[in-house]
């Protein structure tokens, strides 16, 4: 596996793969990686001919008081996971290198940034776009590929990338769970014991939900009434729990069929998003 750090070592890579004609994968990343980053690479790999990943902790989509200083850098061992995943490109830019001293453009997906997560955190949703569609030029990849773990960010970089004109197809790869449940994630390591064993009850509230909207019994506040209920009595502050339409993530309404139930909670310190989505039939 290649590593390259700069602008112009990743292009002079990137070339020669387009010299070759050959099919471009990639995989962005903030390392600290896990079977939910290395089964994206798996499928880059049955589609592509080359596979470049990134790692880079992206300060602009932290706020004030975040977990930037914090979040978990395990370089070492994140290369070797790519290599033995058969990665053929890493790039391992520097905040420096992405940003310099002197950027002043900001990509905002308008409505889709401010909804749900983007509420709770301002501006995290503009910071995503804007380091995507920089990784995006860089990369300049045929497809890129995304967990569906974060599914409000899945939408804003479809939206993005068609808004854009960008010649790239994204793919969205099912979320990895544990065996209990809980959604894979790089902040999962922030849990305590106990809070551990009580982490994958959000997901069962999210497959409760989905399963009150099926039988279509219940309306829709009830249902994220209850499960808020369900969180709190379980030791978590519910930050949201919304059934949303999957094409816009707008509040679902009782005649609608595609559907997500999105969720974010904190147990303890730490906070924790996943959904499930599912279609109804009418």
């Amino acid at each position: 596996m290649q590593i390259v750090r700069t602008l112009l070592g990743l292009r002079e890579a990137v070339n020669t793969y387009k010299a070759a004609n050959e099919r471009i994968a990639f995989v962005p990343t903030m390392g600290n990686l896990h079977a939910g980053h290395l089964k994206l690479v798996e499928e880059a790999k049955l589609s592509a001919d080359r596979v470049v990943a990134s790692i880079f902790v992206n300060p602009t989509q932290f706020g004030v008081g975040e977990d930037f200083a914090a979040y978990p850098r395990t370089e070492v061992e994140d290369e070797q996971k790519l290599a033995v995943a058969g990665v053929d490109l890493l790039f391992l830019p520097s905040v420096d290198d992405m940003y310099g001293d002197s950027a002043k453009t900001v990509i905002s997906v308008k409505n889709l940034s401010t909804l749900h997560c983007g509420a709770s955190r301002p501006g995290h949703f503009d910071g995503v776009a804007t380091v995507v569609c920089k990784l995006f030029n860089r990369v300049q990849p045929n497809l890129a590929f995304f967990g569906r773990k974060d599914f409000q960010q899945l939408v804003i970089i479809r939206a993005m990338t068609k808004d854009l004109d960008f010649p790239i197809e994204i793919k969205s790869v099912e979320t990895i769970r544990e065996s209990d449940g809980l959604a894979m994630s790089s902040r999962n390591s922030y849990l305590g014991l106990e809070e551990r064993k009580t982490a994958p009850k959000l997901y069962q509230a999210l497959c409760a939900a989905r399963d009150e909207m099926l039988m279509g019994k219940k309306a829709v506040q009830a249902i994220e009434q209850d499960a808020k209920i369900f969180l709190q009595n379980a030791g978590f502050i519910p930050d949201y729990f919304t059934v949303c339409r999957a094409s816009d993530l707008l509040n679902a309404r009782q005649e609608d069929t595609d559907l997500v139930v999105l969720a974010a909670a904190k147990l303890g310190k730490t906070r924790l998003i996943d959904n499930i989505a599912f279609t109804v039939a009418r």
